[in-house]
């Protein structure tokens, strides 16, 4: 598991005071940028070799609102990974509050716009991918 930590900018709340919803869902990209960063295959890396990491499905269950200047903990970890798609998983707190819990679904394309099969093609992707889902008991 990997933790990431986001710092609430104002522009990022709202009337009402606090963060916008549609928020989470880009912390949840900063962290699984980070992520992959990491453990040394980045979307750069990606982008590099003419591979795109599209978001399939995203899900966001909010439990508690924060506010400017919050800083948010995300724990980013593998839930799923079959050589072709991965799921991640996030779950967001501020001090000991749990202020959300998401997944993300991905697949990766090549520069034409067809899945890539990483186990096949990025063999050294694939095997960091394995080890990654093994260490989050994915």
């Amino acid at each position: 598991m990997y933790t990431y930590h986001h710092k609430v900018q104002y522009y990022e709340t709202d009337r009402m005071g606090i963060t916008h919803h549609s928020n989470y869902i880009r912390f949840m990209e900063e962290a699984r940028g980070a992520w992959m960063e990491d453990f040394g295959w980045s979307y750069q890396k990606c982008e590099e070799l003419g591979m795109t990491g599209p978001v399939l499905g995203v899900r966001c269950q909010y439990k508690k609102s924060t506010t400017y200047d919050d800083t948010i903990a995300i724990e980013v970890r593998m839930l799923a990974y079959n050589g072709l798609r991965m799921t991640v998983g996030y779950h967001m707190t501020v001090g000991e509050d749990l202020i959300a819990v998401g997944e993300t679904e991905h697949c990766f394309l090549n520069a034409h716009g067809f899945p890539v099969r990483i186990k096949r093609e990025y063999p050294e992707f694939d095997a960091i991918l394995r080890t990654q889902a093994e260490l989050d008991g994915a």
